[in-house]
């Protein structure tokens, strides 16, 4: 039986952005405002979904925030027993919704496009991180996909 939360969409899109401006990375926000749904402390929660942010450990890939809500639809529709492939579809579809949201909110997933990023960034990138300064977060629109995933998320469980 599934279980239910109480959802305030404002208040999980606030949550996430309040943790992405204090300094976690777009996938730990995302995933931290949900710990109730993943059954997780934030800690926890902080420590499995750091490697994810800047699409994925700074290599400007699927874009963190969809990063984790592909994390939090493992814990909505989770697909524990490889032999059950109708768990398997029901957690990809969830996934593809997800992510094909996130795509029609903001015109893709992939962190580098998101970003208007050189195609070079393909060979690599330095795994330092930005400093989070004023400067960082009015060039950056990294806090709105933050806010865009928390929404879909948040909608997709009230839904239910």
């Amino acid at each position: 039986m599934e279980k239910k939360f109480i959802i305030d969409t404002e208040a999980r899109v606030e949550r996430a952005v309040n943790y992405f401006k204090s300094g976690y990375n777009c996938a730990q926000a995302v995933v931290m405002a949900y710990d109730d749904v993943m059954g997780l402390s934030v800690e926890m929660l902080a420590k499995i979904a750091a490697p994810f942010g800047g699409g994925m450990g700074r290599m400007r890939e699927v874009c963190g925030t969809v990063s984790g809500m592909t994390f939090i639809a493992g814990a909505i529709s989770p697909a524990t027993n490889p032999q059950n492939l109708d768990e398997r579809k029901a957690n990809y579809a969830l996934v593809q919704r997800f992510a094909q949201s996130f795509r029609d909110e903001n015109g893709d997933i992939v962190c580098r496009r998101l970003l208007g990023l050189e195609p070079s960034v393909e060979r690599g990138e330095s795994p330092m991180p930005s400093k989070r300064t004023e400067e960082y977060y009015r060039k950056r629109p990294c806090a709105e996909y933050v806010a865009s995933a928390a929404r879909i998320v948040a909608e997709y469980l009230t839904e239910q």
